[in-house]
């Protein structure tokens, strides 16, 4: 059986048990859950043979494989993943209908001891988690371009409630923006040092090897990291991650075929890098906006075929 019939028969089960899965929900919860299938779906019918359309129709783990990070962060796969649970002591995850809460087992491990230091660390009684993983991981049908190899995950800058979200608020709860209205800095309404606090803990953790967090809140870290600046050269500033922060793990020990990330720049960061990021931020939203060119658009850039990936990710695609 070929790849692309494989995958497209696990992805029309998955979509046909959506309305069983969503029996009994309120309304709103069902229209995100439609609404996150119906992107899908396009997205599949208009690059069908696109690698995003074979992992991102992949409803099970490659579990009779080894558990394995195969290739880069944004150009490689997952073998034998673990979910993390929905439910835990000191976490939830958030979206859980888009099935992204699967890791390597260390990400996984990791995740389930940092979040029970949380309640010590920030007094919150745990963490929001966003997206990890797709089962196999690979490219998504929506979404980000990395997490491709079980080794990142969104942590919620919105604390866990104390009386837990329930399945409607796990769907459609609205994170907060942590940037102020000027995108130059951080929200003094919504950001804590408790945030400063939880972001130190994972960025000085051996195995992380960057946090990724909007410009703004790097400003913010700068100021408030105090004599200790030697976990801020993880700390990186990028686009969105506003409303989360992104830690990603480096490569098992041991690992072989799984890119590492290059280590990171000397330094704090925050200097000029920095303030060139919050300038190009603030004129990429305030500045005027360039006009089309006259005449035909082109033609977006269809995204990467299986070919860009490394030769074992059609194995993780057929394994059990």
């Amino acid at each position: 059986m070929s790849l692309l019939r494989v995958s497209l028969l696990r992805l029309a089960a998955g979509l046909a048990l959506l309305p069983l899965l969503m029996a009994g929900s309120p309304a709103s919860a069902q229209s995100t859950a439609e609404a996150e299938a119906k992107a899908r779906a396009r997205n599949l019918a208009a690059f069908p043979e696109a690698a995003r359309a074979h992992f991102g129709s992949q409803n099970s783990p490659a579990s009779s494989l080894r558990a394995r990070a195969i290739g880069s962060y944004a150009r490689g796969c997952l073998a034998g993943a673990r979910a993390l649970p929905v439910d835990g002591p000191s976490w939830q995850v958030m979206r859980s209908n888009r099935n992204r809460n699967w890791g390597h087992p260390e990400l996984i491990g990791f995740l389930e001891r940092f979040a029970r230091d949380v309640p010590r660390l920030t007094g919150w009684p745990g963490l929001l988690v966003g997206d990890i993983s797709q089962p196999r991981g690979g490219p998504m049908l929506t979404g980000h371009a990395s997490h491709q190899i079980g080794l990142d995950a969104d942590i919620w800058l919105t604390p866990m409630p104390r009386a837990r979200v329930n399945e409607s608020q796990r769907e459609n709860m609205p994170a907060t923006n942590m940037a102020r209205s000027d995108w130059r800095d951080i929200d003094p309404k919504h950001w804590t040092p408790a945030h400063t606090r939880l972001i130190k803990a994972a960025a000085s953790e051996a195995r992380v090897e960057r946090i990724f967090v909007n410009p703004a809140l790097k400003v913010a870290l700068c100021r408030e990291a105090g004599a200790d600046r030697a976990w801020l050269s993880k700390v990186r500033p990028i686009w969105g991650h506003n409303y989360h922060f992104h830690i990603r793990m480096g490569c098992p020990a041991g690992a072989a075929g799984c890119t590492p990330q290059a280590a990171p720049e000397s330094g704090d960061g925050c200097g000029a890098e920095l303030t060139g990021w919050i300038e190009r931020q603030h004129k990429a939203i305030f500045g005027p906006k360039p006009k089309p060119k006259p005449g035909p658009q082109p033609k977006p850039k269809p995204p990467m075929g299986l070919d860009a990936l490394p030769d074992e990710c059609r194995q993780v695609l057929l394994a059990e």
